[in-house]
């Protein structure tokens, strides 16, 4: 039996060949995905085309890569864990909740994005979120719980490498996840927020306001892995493999995730 990575090498290679080997493995039980909310439209996107090329379904579960992680510990019944930060995958691996070390499956990306109306005006190297709030001009900014959620952490790294962290806080509202946190700086009663590109440039939330991508040396990278979990299953390992071809990074580069380094 090839040891996990060169299985999974074979099934890519596999998947993109030909379809006709999979209809047993389509009857099998829907495996769980648990998947970093920065994904929500990216994955879902990825999960459809999985389905029609190959007859088989996953159910996506989206929120806090930290809250995951905990609830995999805790014996939550996931298959697949992919992660916005790679030290949870990491961590996890070390305690015997993964099959392997994994893969990096994209490299994230932050940006600050504010809604139509706003006062404030999105720039790289936040001059005007620096010039509103020395004026007392924001009332609520937006960023990712950092306790728990990678995004969340980045957005924290990202104002104290711009002197705004201490300033900003009575001013934030913490999101549970990324994509909550999307929600609040675009909901009106907040100024703007800090967020993944991945969401700020989706249909279902672009024409909602607008951005600004920075820096990416402001603060570390959000180098997302994803594991198969003990317990995962056939349909699951295809879906990994599935991951890794061609037409699902095409997928994930449309949605603003870079690719890693091969």
């Amino acid at each position: 039996m090839p040891h996990p990575p060169a299985r999974r090498r074979f099934l890519a290679a596999a998947l993109s060949l030909t379809l006709g080997a999979w209809p047993v493995l389509a009857q099998a039980e829907v495996p769980v995905v648990a998947a970093a909310s920065d994904l929500q439209f990216a994955v879902e996107e990825v999960a459809a085309a999985f389905t029609e090329e190959t007859g088989m379904q996953v159910r996506l579960s989206m929120g806090s890569t930290g809250n995951f992680a905990r609830q995999i510990r805790e014996g939550a019944p996931f298959e697949i864990f992919m992660a916005a930060d790679e030290a949870f995958i990491a961590d996890l691996h070390a305690d015997g909740f993964t099959l392997d070390a994994g893969d990096l499956y994209a490299i994230g990306r932050l940006v600050v994005m504010v809604p139509h109306g706003s006062a404030l005006t999105p720039d790289p190297a936040l001059d005007n979120l620096a010039e509103l709030l020395a004026a007392g001009k924001i009332t609520r900014f937006a960023i990712a719980n950092p306790e728990h959620a990678p995004y969340g952490m980045r957005a924290r790294e990202t104002l104290i490498t711009r002197g705004l962290w201490d300033d900003l806080q009575p001013h934030l509202v913490m999101g549970e996840n990324v994509s909550q946190a999307a929600a609040f700086a675009l909901s009106g009663n907040a100024e703007g927020g800090i967020i993944a590109l991945s969401l700020a440039i989706s249909p279902q939330v672009a024409h909602r306001g607008h951005y600004a991508l920075i820096p990416e040396d402001w603060h570390a990278p959000l180098r997302q892995r994803m594991a198969l979990l003990q317990g995962a299953g056939p349909v699951a390992e295809a879906f990994y493999a599935y991951m890794m071809t061609p037409a699902a990074r095409a997928i994930m580069v449309a949605h603003g995730l870079a690719l890693p380094e091969e």
